[in-house]
């Protein structure tokens, strides 16, 4: 990072604090299904992320995903675990949920209201699913969103690579809004907490 950039973060960050890091679903069974050349990519995005968040004081929140029994994302199964590159520190709140949405029938609108949030930075996956659901989900809510648009990743589908679902979700997710509040799909080396 350039000190020049270094000394805007260090100033913005103090007078924003009303952000928070969104890491969703960076579970080990989740991980194992993608290709080593996404993971390989998007885990030091997604770690960069909670690096800068960290030493200002930025709120990092958790979502984990509860799958069904047998579902690689079982409770209580190594799948389950957030991966251990990524692993919350003490004080970082995990919810967990059931479905795309990570707000549906969790605690993550109240976790953000006690702390006063109005700005989500979101990362993680899947980017079809959990990702893209819950950064539309937020603008109705309230909140204006970062998609970190090199931080979020996939699987091929059989129809679409990895890269094209990642890269269609940037362009159709970016500016999209609801009322005042707008979605940004930013590479992680501009974002700025």
């Amino acid at each position: 990072m350039s000190r020049l950039r270094a000394i805007r973060s260090t100033i913005l960050a103090m007078e924003n604090r009303s952000s928070a890091l969104l890491i969703i679903d960076v579970q080990v069974g989740l991980l194992a299904l993608m290709s080593a050349e996404v993971r390989d990519s998007v885990l030091p995005k997604i770690k960069t992320l909670l690096t800068e968040a960290r030493p200002w004081g930025i709120p990092v929140i958790y979502i984990q995903h509860d799958g069904s029994k047998g579902h690689a994302l079982e409770p209580g199964t190594t799948g389950w675990a957030i991966h251990s590159s990524l692993k919350p520190a003490a004080d970082e709140p995990i919810i967990r949920k059931r479905e795309s949405d990570s707000f549906f029938e969790t605690t993550l609108q109240e976790e953000l209201k006690r702390r006063g949030i109005e700005h989500l930075v979101i990362a993680g996956g899947m980017t079809e699913y959990c990702v893209h659901t819950t950064c539309r989900r937020a603008t109705s809510l309230g909140y204006d969103v970062t998609l970190a648009r090199d931080a979020h990743l996939t699987r091929d589908n059989g129809v679409l690579t990895a890269a094209n679902i990642i890269a269609h979700h940037n362009l159709v997710l970016d500016d999209f809004g609801a009322g005042d509040h707008v979605i940004k799909a930013k590479p992680t080396d501009e974002i700025v907490f």
